[in-house]
C-alpha cells in the first residue's frame, strides 16, 4: 500500500518496493559522461515496481502510462534514465539500456546489490567485492573496494560502507582516492554535494559540497535517511516520517506516522 502526503510533492512513503527516474538527469553530479546525458534528454520519465512476487514493472511517460513486465524473480530494481537494472534471486544483476523491450545484458554473477547512476553501473557481490564500470553496457569491471556491505553511486562519487562500519567515499574517476567519511555506519547516502550516514546508534548526520565539508546532526533515533536535491528525509524508530526542505538546518515537517520506508524525489531526479 503507498501513502502519498497531500501536501509535500515529490515525497513518497512506500511499502513496497518503488523506482523513479527521470527522462532528464540532473546537471553536473547528476551525470558521469556525455552519452549519458544525450540519451537521457531523449528519454520519458519512467516508474518502476517490484511486486511481492518477484515481478518487476516499468512504465514511462504518464502516471496513466502501461505497466511493461520487465523481469521475474527479482529481489532488486534500479532505474537511471534510460538504463533499467534488476537483481535476480539467483544472485544475477542485469540491464538493458532504451526501449523498454530492449535486450538484457548479464552485467555479473554472485550479486547481492545492484546500483545505477548515470552511466555507471555498481555491484557488490557475495564475497563483499564492490565493482564499479562506467559507458557501455560491455565496459570493463574496476574493483572498488573488498569486504563491503553497501554501494552507493550518485554522479561522479561513489559510496562504501565495509564491514566493519567505515563509510568511504571518492569522487572523480573510477580509480580516485577514497576518503574516510564516518565510522560505526549502518546506512550511506550520495545526492549530488550531499552526504549522509546513519550511524549504529540512530544518528542521521548530512555534509554539504566538499568531502571534507562539516558534518551536520540532522535528527536521532533514526532508522532510515533519504536524501534527493535540497530534501532531507528520515523515518525514526516511532514510524515516524520527517522532511525538511531547503539548507541543512531548515525546519522538520512530519509528514506521516505508521511509517516503514520512505522515499524522496527532488522532482528532478
Amino acid at each position: 500500500m503507498t501513502t502519498r502526503s497531500a501536501t509535500r510533492p515529490g515525497l513518497v512513503l512506500l511499502g513496497a518496493t518503488l523506482a523513479c527516474a527521470a527522462g532528464l538527469l540532473p546537471a553536473g553530479l547528476g551525470t558521469t559522461a556525455a552519452s549519458a546525458q544525450s540519451r537521457a534528454a531523449g528519454a520519458l520519465p519512467r516508474i518502476g515496481v517490484l511486486r511481492g512476487g518477484g515481478e518487476a514493472l516499468v512504465k514511462e511517460g504518464g502516471l496513466s502510462a502501461s505497466w511493461v513486465l520487465e523481469h521475474d524473480g527479482v529481489v532488486q530494481i534500479a532505474l537511471a534514465g534510460d538504463r533499467i537494472g534488476v537483481l535476480t534471486g539467483d544472485g544475477r544483476a542485469w540491464v538493458k539500456e532504451g526501449g523498454l523491450s530492449t535486450n538484457w545484458v548479464l552485467e555479473h554473477d554472485d550479486v547481492k546489490q545492484l546500483a545505477l547512476s548515470g552511466d555507471r553501473i555498481g555491484v557488490l557481490r557475495g564475497d563483499g567485492r564492490a565493482w564499479v564500470k562506467e559507458g557501455g553496457l560491455s565496459a570493463s569491471w574496476v574493483l572498488e573496494h573488498d569486504n563491503v556491505k553497501q554501494l552507493a553511486l550518485s554522479g561522479d562519487r561513489i559510496g562504501v560502507v565495509r564491514a566493519g562500519g567505515v563509510a568511504l567515499v571518492k569522487a572523480g574517476g573510477l580509480s580516485a582516492t577514497w576518503v574516510i567519511e564516518n565510522t560505526a555506519v549502518k546506512q550511506l547516502v550520495l545526492a549530488g554535494d550531499r552526504i549522509g550516514v546513519v550511524r549504529g546508534d540512530g544518528t542521521a548526520l548530512v555534509k554539504e559540497g566538499g568531502l571534507s565539508a562539516t558534518w551536520v546532526t540532522e535528527n536521532l533515533d533514526v532508522l532510515e535517511l533519504a536524501l534527493a536535491g535540497n530534501r532531507i528525509g528520515v523515518l525514526k524508530a516511532t514510524g515516524e516520517a520527517l522532511v525538511k526542505e531547503g539548507g541543512l538546518s531548515a525546519t522538520w515537517v512530519t509528514e506521516n506516522t505508521e511509517v516503514v520506508d520512505l522515499a524522496l524525489s527532488s522532482g528532478t531526479d
